[in-house]
């Protein structure tokens, strides 16, 4: 039961970081942070695929926590595996999302929460889709702080870097896609904590 539970978290929390992507951000040219803003600023550069850039990207974080971090490298893989091919097989969303939305700024808020919404429901199981969130796991787990918050300030980075890199990226709505993402992965995580917290 509980594998199954894992299986059906992965599943849905990729499906939503994947719909997040292609359907908020890459019609408008928005960043997220960590692996996935890497992936996007090399994809709005270089028109590559941003699915398979972000597993390129990933590898030499697993690679880290293979070593150091056994247990979120079982946790992650899976989570970036799955995340990566959703990305690239749904990247026909970008189309339905041009036609959706029309004002930047709602795309932005909606990304944020739909991308951060899918990787809190797989936070809360210690699973991530890998990346700098991965990274971020293992710093949280060290300094024993909520990965949400750790996530929040490493997105920030990837995103003023990425509007440096790329004249076209609309910074300050790429700030509230990392914002909202990084609320809403905070709340999650939070919130399954204390429940935990109240069932002890």
């Amino acid at each position: 039961m509980h594998m199954l539970q894992k299986a059906f978290t992965i599943v849905i929390g990729s499906l939503f970081a994947a719909i997040g992507v292609n359907t908020f951000l890459v019609p408008f040219e928005l960043l997220d942070g960590g692996a996935l803003g890497i992936s996007l600023i090399f994809h709005y550069a270089m028109d590559v695929k941003v699915g398979l850039t972000f597993l390129i990207v990933s590898i030499p974080i697993f690679m880290f926590a293979w070593k150091y971090y056994r247990s979120f490298f079982y946790n992650g893989i899976h989570g970036m595996l799955l995340s990566s091919l959703l990305i690239d097989l749904l990247y026909p969303l970008h189309m339905f999302g041009r036609a959706l939305e029309t004002v930047p700024l709602v795309s932005a808020i909606c990304g944020g929460i739909v991308i951060g919404t899918g990787i809190g429901i797989m936070l809360r199981q210690d699973i991530s889709i890998g990346g700098t969130d991965l990274l971020a796991q293992m710093i949280a787990r060290k300094l024993a702080v909520n990965p949400g918050f750790v996530i929040f300030c490493v997105d920030i980075l990837i995103v003023t870097a990425g509007s440096l890199l790329i004249p076209s990226i609309q910074l300050i709505l790429s700030f509230a896609t990392v914002f909202f993402a990084g609320i809403t992965i905070s709340l999650i995580v939070s919130r399954t904590k204390k429940t935990i917290e109240v069932k002890i």
